[in-house]
């Protein structure tokens, strides 16, 4: 079966359960499993009983759509994502994104818990990501383009909407947040960074690395979607003296702590 008649097939069956307008996509990184209690929730779906849907693996992850209330918005809830790294396919790792757009979603906000590689940042600081560098060895639309989606060479010189980046920055300085604005690095894991990756990712321009959110990012681009990117710095690994041994339990207890401040982030961009 073709990707396009999987995207419908998965797009039919929530159709089938929520068929009114969605105005915002939010995709939940690593930690942030308290979103949804700002959700007035409508309707939650498992992962495994929709078709052609993958299933998370990773702890953190929870594996299920919210669909619900922020506000006076409406918005469906990714709270779980999937990696390369967990062996899927770009395909599959973005699949949700694609199905997002066919629902008639244009705003995406998708988030993640990621390493520091700025001397200027500590743990639990947040950036808001201004752009990226794709560092993952496989490109989510690599093989024959499919015009139904999006171009075969998608613009990406605002992968991030501009406005955005500066709206939920100033909002963070507003509120006396530890925020910056900084370039995300993917790459592939399920490694944390050397001592020397961490280096050179800095030398190459990187504020925060992490094994996620890029691919999500270029699906979204092409298809048109206005995009917002929000990382919390889980440890850091730059400069070297600011570098310790990190584990995957650490840094969901670091996203944990720093999950209030993305939530009112996210609150605040979807009200304005």
């Amino acid at each position: 079966m073709e990707l396009f008649e999987k995207i419908e097939a998965a797009k039919a069956f929530i159709q089938d359960i929520y068929n009114e307008k969605i105005d915002f996509a939010i995709v939940l990184g690593s930690g942030l499993t308290n979103f949804e209690r700002e959700i007035e929730i409508i309707h939650q779906i498992e992962y495994h009983k929709i078709p052609h849907f993958p299933i998370s693996t990773v702890k953190g992850h929870q594996g299920k759509l919210i669909i619900g209330k922020m506000g006076n918005k409406t918005v469906i809830c990714q709270s779980g994502r999937f990696h390369y790294y967990e062996g899927y396919s770009m395909e599959q790792v973005t699949f949700p994104i694609r199905i997002f757009k066919k629902l008639g979603i244009d705003n995406l906000i998708v988030t993640n818990a990621a390493g520091g590689l700025n001397e200027a940042q500590e743990v639990g600081d947040i950036v808001v990501i201004r752009d990226h560098i794709n560092l993952q060895p496989e490109h989510p639309l690599r093989g024959p383009n499919d015009e139904r989606f999006g171009p075969r060479f998608p613009d990406m010189m605002y992968a991030y909407d501009q406005n955005w980046v500066e709206n939920a920055y100033q909002f963070g300085v507003a509120n006396q947040y530890r925020i910056h604005k900084g370039v995300y690095v993917g790459v592939q894991g399920p490694t944390f960074e050397t001592p020397a990756e961490y280096q050179f990712f800095n030398r190459i321009g990187g504020d925060a690395v992490g094994m996620s959110t890029v691919p999500e990012v270029i699906v979204a681009n092409h298809m048109k979607m206005r995009v917002l990117g929000l990382s919390i710095i889980a440890d850091c690994g730059y400069p070297f003296d600011k570098m310790k041994e990190i584990s995957h339990e650490e840094v969901l207890e670091m996203a944990a702590k720093a999950e209030p401040k993305v939530t009112e982030i996210v609150k605040f961009i979807i009200r304005s």
